[in-house]
């Protein structure tokens, strides 16, 4: 079977948002135009094709990235592909929109116009920057009240620091918004309202406008033939760029991330979507555009490329895991090279195993149709991987490569979980385990002393999620505990301690001593380790059993026994035997060692404080202010956002435990809040004189 599409006719983008941006209602409007969804799932009734496990549509918020592919018909009349990924807008999830950003080639970040750049606009931005992705922007429900499409473009530049490319302007707003000024065509459309925004007029920029429209026009031609050396030259001699120049211009900016271009309209009310699918073919990139994506070859550590051409060595990144009601376990996979066809065996050369793959899906929400050959650019589900878990790379068992890993974050929340019958004991161990494979910011532990079951996650929602989705997909009905926080500990002064391992018990003894020393690790990593043994004190071949002695005591801390952070250690002495001293050896005292110093070196109890916002109407400002201050916050700063007040503070997780209903009875049910983690801070020591009591009991 040959490649339907070109390559360079292929758009993998994802739609990037703040929760209640619009963003399920914009892709189903994408499905809609694009002839993929026969009628228009609304998220108000719980009906979007997207949104496709029970939950989302209850909460009516996006968790789990689908992919879809469908297809649109250019400007240019060529037909494109688009893959497109569904992302969750909510701060608990931003694993997921990490993941799926890694896979993308470009995306669409949608505001809402009322509110413009909101608290999770920013952390999604941020992990977009992250890895570059060409971004395009949709200033979306231009009609709800306040909207203000103006200050949208000015909150890109102060709260992103990104540049704004106008390429439209609204025509109203609110109730009175009608269509669009296209400022490369200086027309304006407007939208039929009684054929679904199916249909809309290109009529003449209407007078009132007719000044704004050109001064913006200015404006767009100044950003754009600025990334330019001719075409700068030629705009400062009076020479305008023609049309086909300034989209090559906003194309080659956009895909170069120097600037975003910008649209606006409704997805609600069927306005601007069709502009904005002729933008993504115009000025977001194909899998071509970008750089080949980079990987460590497998047998000598070389770097190496894999470029997006179906004659190269098969190389692809599973990004996402999901159990799916009808076709067992789900692998979405990104082809970066070469071609896959199904009954292929593939090397996964992060667990160095084998698989076959049995059935190969192209996933349009949630249904599905069976393909037997993948290419380059496709991003396809695959049935039947046992062993394969997100991040790992799959290719060409002969040419075997290991493209960059994800990086996933620790999670900051962890709560006790039972089953509520013996006989759910053993399903709950299969779900947990089976979600914690779809889900790596999520983890699965039994504490040793209780042997209770501990889930640990990136927030309560994401949590009580996890758990909701164990009793619905699996059957399992579970009793949860209360939250409890992912203390950590550290020392806090420099401390040298001298420690001697001798054991004699007939036959070889055991022989080792160690001097080290051990102090604050100024870079704030976990843990450094270094050595200054000069002359053969400790033979070099021991010193990796210093380090692994230590390394194997820091997960339990001196004051609760929470695992260790910052700590710098130093061997600058110590003493071995011929016959009695071993790796083991030198491994257990180096245990003993750090033991006694981490009582002596100022330990100290570290806490996760979250990076918190509220915003809030300028009522409840003082109420919301001293309830921080009362859970112990600091707050950073407050500015007005339209007509409310934007509240940062940093504050310990510890006590931010159901404060969305504390804040909702605050405010009426007006202000809302984001959190995310931001750094380990010192626990004062009335506070952790508490904590200790109660952890040193239990561990």
């Amino acid at each position: 079977m040959a490649r339907e599409y070109k390559i360079e006719d292929y758009r993998n983008f994802g739609i990037m948002a703040h929760i209640d941006a619009g963003k399920t209602t914009t892709t189903e409007r994408i499905l809609y135009y694009t002839g993929k969804s026969h009628k228009i799932g609304e998220v108000h009734d719980g009906a979007a094709t997207m949104d496709w496990m029970e939950q989302e549509q209850e909460r009516g918020i996006t968790i789990t990235s689908a992919a879809t592919t469908t297809f649109w018909k250019g400007r240019d009349g060529t037909m494109r592909r688009f893959n497109i990924i569904d992302t969750p807008g909510h701060v608990d999830f931003t694993i997921e929109v990490e993941r799926s950003l890694r896979v993308l080639d470009g995306a669409i970040a949608l505001l809402d116009a009322n509110a413009g750049v909101e608290p999770q606009t920013e952390t999604v931005w941020r992990q977009a920057e992250k890895y570059n992705v060409p971004r395009m922007i949709f200033c979306n429900k231009m009609d709800k009240t306040g909207a203000d499409f103006y200050r949208s473009v000015e909150m890109i530049k102060t709260r992103l620091g990104a540049i704004a490319v106008v390429m439209q302007l609204p025509i109203g707003a609110e109730t009175e918004f009608k269509g669009v000024i296209d400022l490369i065509e200086m027309n304006a459309l407007i939208w039929r309202d009684e054929s679904l925004g199916a249909q809309w007029d290109v009529v003449e920029i209407p007078d009132d406008m007719k000044e704004k429209a050109a001064e913006y026009r200015e404006k767009m031609i100044e950003q754009v033939v600025d990334i330019d050396e001719e075409a700068m030259e030629a705009y400062l001699n009076g020479e305008m760029p023609d049309n086909d120049k300034i989209r090559e211009l906003v194309r080659r900016g956009t895909i170069d991330v120097k600037f975003h271009p910008m649209f606006c309209g409704t997805a609600f009310k069927n306005k601007g979507v069709q502009p904005l699918l002729d933008a993504v073919c115009d000025y977001l990139p194909s899998p071509l555009d970008i750089p080949a994506i980079k990987g460590i070859d497998f047998k000598t550590e070389a770097e190496i490329e894999r470029h997006p051409d179906d004659s190269e060595p098969l190389s692809m990144l599973a990004f996402k895991i999901m159990n799916d009601p009808f076709v067992g376990s789900l692998t979405f996979a990104r082809i970066y090279s070469g071609k896959l066809e199904k009954g292929t065996s593939v090397l996964n050369t992060v667990k160095d195993k084998r698989e076959r793959v049995g059935r190969m899906l192209q996933m349009h929400s949630n249904s599905r149709e069976d393909i037997e050959e993948a290419f380059s650019g496709d991003i396809v589900a695959l049935a039947g991987l046992k062993e394969t878990t997100t991040g790992d790379t799959l290719c060409d068992p002969l040419k075997p490569v290991i493209l960059e890993r994800m990086e996933f974050p620790e999670p900051v929340i962890q709560i006790a979980i039972e089953p509520k019958t013996k006989g759910d004991q053993e399903k709950m161990g299969l779900a947990l385990n089976r979600l914690a494979a779809e889900d790596p910011s999520f983890r699965v532990k039994t504490d040793e002393e209780s042997g209770q079951t501990i889930i640990a996650g990136m927030g309560e929602l994401h949590l009580d999620i996890l758990v909701d989705r164990m009793r619905r997909e699996f059957k399992v009905e579970a009793t949860v505990g209360a939250p409890q926080v992912a203390y950590r500990e550290t020392i806090t002064r420099q401390h040298e301690e001298d420690y001697t391992h001798k054991k004699q018990s007939g036959g070889t003894g055991q022989f080792a001593r160690v001097k080290i020393v051990f102090e604050p690790n100024p870079e704030g990593e976990d843990f450094k380790f270094e050595s200054k043994i000069v002359g053969g004190a400790v033979p070099k071949e021991y010193i990796p059993g210093v380090q692994k002695g230590i390394e194997s005591v820091l997960s339990s801390g001196p004051l609760a026994g929470f695992p260790m952070l910052g700590v710098k250690a130093t061997l600058i002495d110590g003493a071995y035997h011929d016959v009695d001293s071993s790796v083991l050896a030198f491994e257990i005292a180096s245990r003993a060692c750090f033991r006694e110093a981490a009582k002596k070196a100022g330990a100290q109890l570290l806490e996760p404080m979250m990076k918190v916002e509220v915003v809030t109407p300028e009522d409840y400002v003082g109420d919301v202010i001293g309830d921080l201050n009362s859970r112990r916050g600091q707050i950073q700063g407050q500015e007005s956002r339209g007509i409310a007040v934007v509240i940062n503070a940093h504050v310990p997780l510890a006590n931010m435990f159901k404060y969305v209903d504390n804040l909702r009875s605050m405010s009426q049910g007006r202000a809302q809040y984001s959190m995310t983690f931001d750094h380990y801070s010192p626990v004062p020591s009335n506070v952790a004189q508490e904590i200790q009591a109660k952890y040193s009991g239990q561990k």
